[in-house]
């Protein structure tokens, strides 16, 4: 668990070359006018490849996590039951509703990023944020809901001096990633990424000590859900004002 951010970045970089791939085929920024209004469906189609890479690289594992953690809230239930619906195959309706609605934003955020020449640096935040955002539901403390599964496996697992490292390298990375400090702009966009990455892991941190709290502890679901959560968050913010 404490390499995951160095994996997230990986995954971060071929997703990004996907990006730059699709632009070259599919150019833009608009193809066509509709109500005079112009429609971008180049960046569009680059932004969505780039989060089914993303999708793809991951088997879905963390996608299926947030479903799997929407269903078990959702549900109303005990923890022990709620646990036996996040363990079934199946997703429930608000499940797949928060799959989707999280997959649109982050095609439709990051096409926002893409637009203004900055989706690489969007993407590798937005990636890397949720992977820290996991690595402190993983803290020692936090214990997990079951005995078994991936959750039994990393929960407390994680030295809380590691998740403080990877937090400030990522505060770090967010404030000089990107352009110059030679005028406001440079300023503002770095002040927009920082408050992107630390609100993408308050967001993360209160959804998952939540879910905590309702099913008792951590599972490898939650863990899941806490990454897709700060991701989407992240790409939300980097993409305002554009």
């Amino acid at each position: 668990m404490a390499w995951s951010p160095l994996i997230g970045a990986a995954l971060a970089m071929i997703a990004s070359g996907v990006i730059v791939v699709a632009r070259i085929v599919y150019p833009g920024p608009a193809l066509y006018i509709r109500n005079a209004n112009p429609v971008f469906e180049g960046p569009l189609i680059a932004s969505a490849l780039a989060i089914l890479t993303l999708a793809l690289l991951t088997r879905g594992l963390h996608l299926d996590g947030l479903a799997d953690t929407v269903d078990g809230l959702a549900s109303g239930k005990p923890a022990e039951e709620a646990l036996a619906i996040m363990r079934d195959g199946r997703v429930g309706a608000l499940g797949a509703a928060a799959l989707i609605g999280v997959l649109g934003i982050d095609v439709l955020a990051l096409t926002s990023n893409v637009l203004v020449h900055r989706g690489t640096q969007a993407l590798v935040l937005g990636v890397v944020v949720g992977r820290v955002s996991m690595l402190w539901a993983c803290t020692p403390g936090i214990q997990a809901a079951r005995p078994d599964g991936m959750g039994a496996l990393v929960a407390g697992s994680v030295p809380r001096i590691v998740a403080i490292f990877w937090t400030l390298v990522l505060c770090a990375g967010a404030t000089f990633y990107g352009p110059g400090y030679a005028n406001i702009e440079g300023i503002n966009s770095a002040i927009q990424r920082l408050v992107a990455v630390l609100a993408a892991l308050a967001v993360a941190r209160l959804v998952g000590r939540h879910a905590m709290r309702r099913f008792g502890g951590v599972t490898g679901d939650v863990i899941g859900a806490c990454g897709e959560i700060a991701t989407m968050t992240c790409f939300l913010i980097t993409a305002m004002g554009h």
